[in-house]
């Protein structure tokens, strides 16, 4: 198997290591340490202490886990992992774990603490530079820690926890009970900011001018004068790519740009105007007009999965022609990103969330040599800097995120050019008063979507029989869990009355409150 290559590797000489437990936090540990501006990965638990002794790591961070650490074949780590001289942070679970590898004991908690808690420092510790002696922290656990090591202190308790933190500040080893990572804990990132910068040592020398500088040498090396192939989707990820591997090799690369037409209003026509002959981008682009071909292929389909399915390899399929227009090529680009990776259970220890088409099995449908994915290494927020170090536009760097089978998704039934233009009217007018009222960069996710509910209206006192819309606007840090947004009543108000007189066909709007879980943040 051909093996992805990230072109950030080498990058920066300090690096993080997070291993994880299984916790459910894991990719915003990694990325707290980031906006610290210091490297970071994460690796299993499972990981071999030579492979980690090797990577040299400034800092060790343990996630938390949903095991009790006493117990038979809980997850675990040697007792090594301590005795490198390398400062390690270990988080709930990790902080148990510490506790309970190096002499400490943990049990079963008779008040177990779940949500904000108040915690009180209990002395000067560096992992509590700079806050309050008392402050809200994130806590999460049933187990606590009833001794701790020998060699520690207590550094900070609550009022059902004895141990909300404890420290060995000559080993360098600190142990906190809650989730310094999660927004809920108010100086969270202070304190993670303590260990990277203060305990660790490290520069801060992780930043988006220097990833560009770095991945464009890469890509040049590893290039040659090979060609290189990219599929561009006009999202975020495949675009800051597309923006990334022009810079490197100019015309050796070929982007193909399939239009299935399931886009948001224009977006077709504003991806060409940026890739396209006649935009800033040195590349050689490929659009492909296949709305007919995608229209019959979808009709009369209702089932969500059958609708995702043909899309897919329709998709393949329209690729597999052009490719082999174009012929033999060295590498195929692909925009994998970070948590692409991890949830693919290639980074860490967290159960695999979900296939990603790119991310693991190759295709055999175009022919090349290796794959080439230089965001590999990033998190959507180190994307959307990268693209504008590229000097991608705002409006394309910001875009709201958008699922592989687009419009499809956000049809309720049968796909059809007409309920298309319904969709794509209504989602272009939320996203305009949205953005008018400044909420645009506020509000996770939001979006348009048709229902396949037909209801009675009353319009210019005729009776009508048309569809209702549904508004969707969600809050989310990690689109693993989300909230329903307060959009303001005014502009939802605006919103309902200009789609209903502008879209032809619609006749009723309705707001999703719907959380995640129970709820999905798209509708099908």
């Amino acid at each position: 198997m051909v093996k992805g290559h990230s072109a950030g590797k080498g990058l920066s000489d300090e690096k993080v290591i997070v291993v994880d437990f299984g916790g459910q936090y894991n990719q915003l540990v990694a990325r707290r340490v980031r906006e610290c501006n210091v490297y970071c990965e994460i690796y299993s638990y499972r990981t071999d202490i030579e492979q980690i002794k090797a990577m040299a790591p400034k800092g060790i961070i343990l996630t938390g886990g949903p095991n009790s650490c006493y117990e038979k074949n809980a997850p675990t780590c040697t007792k090594e992992l301590f005795e490198l001289g390398i400062p390690v942070l270990g988080l709930c679970y990790g902080a148990q774990l510490m506790m309970h590898i190096l002499g400490g004991k943990v049990e079963k908690a008779l008040v177990k603490e779940y949500g904000k808690t108040e915690v009180a420092v209990d002395n000067e510790s560096l992992l509590f530079k700079n806050v309050p002696q008392k402050t809200t922290c994130w806590m999460s656990h049933n187990d606590y820690i009833s001794q701790i090591a020998p060699g520690f202190q207590i550094s900070a308790h609550t009022a059902d926890c004895p141990v909300a933190a404890a420290e060995c500040s000559d080993k360098k080893l600190y142990a906190m009970q809650f989730h310094p990572e999660v927004l809920h804990t108010v100086e969270g990132t202070k304190m993670i900011h303590n260990f990277v910068r203060g305990v660790c040592g490290c520069a801060g020398s992780w930043r988006m001018d220097s990833f560009v500088e770095e991945s464009v040498r890469y890509i040049r090396e590893k290039v040659g004068d090979g060609k290189v192939l990219l599929a561009l989707s006009g999202g975020v990820d495949s675009s800051v790519a597309a923006g990334l591997l022009s810079r490197a090799i100019g015309k050796q690369l070929t982007c193909v740009f399939v239009d299935h037409g399931l886009l948001r209003k224009n977006e077709g026509d504003e991806v060409e105007a940026v890739f396209g002959s006649n935009g800033d981008f040195n590349l050689n682009f490929i659009r492909v007009n296949a709305q007919e071909r995608y229209y019959d292929k979808l009709a009369g389909v209702t089932d969500p999965e059958s609708k995702r399915k043909i899309i897919g390899e329709e998709f393949i399929r329209v690729f597999e022609e052009e490719a082999k227009k174009i012929g033999a090529v060295d590498f195929l680009a692909q925009g994998t990103i970070y948590p692409d990776v991890v949830e693919s259970g290639l980074g860490g220890e967290s159960a695999v969330i979900k296939s990603h088409h790119n991310v693991g099995g190759l295709p055999d449908y175009v022919d090349f040599k290796e794959i080439i994915e230089p965001l590999r290494d990033l998190f959507k927020d180190e994307v959307r800097k990268a693209g504008l170090e590229l000097g991608i536009p705002e409006k394309l760097v910001f875009r709201q995120p958008f699922p592989g089978p687009g419009l499809g998704i956000r049809i309720i039934g049968e796909v059809t050019a007409e309920k298309v233009r319904i969709v794509q009217d209504a989602d272009a007018i939320y996203r305009e008063e949205v953005a008018k009222a400044r909420l645009d960069r506020s509000i996770g996710q939001y979006f348009a979507a048709l229902t396949n509910m037909r209801s009675v209206g009353v319009m210019g006192d005729e009776r009508t029989y048309d569809y209702a819309v549904a508004l969707r606007a969600v809050n989310t840090v990690d689109f693993m869990t989300a909230e329903s947004a307060e959009v303001p009543w005014e502009v939802l108000q605006t919103v309902m009355s200009r789609i209903i007189n502008e879209v032809r066909g619609v006749n009723r709007v309705l707001y999703d409150l719907t959380s995640k879980p129970p709820g999905t943040i798209e509708f099908e």
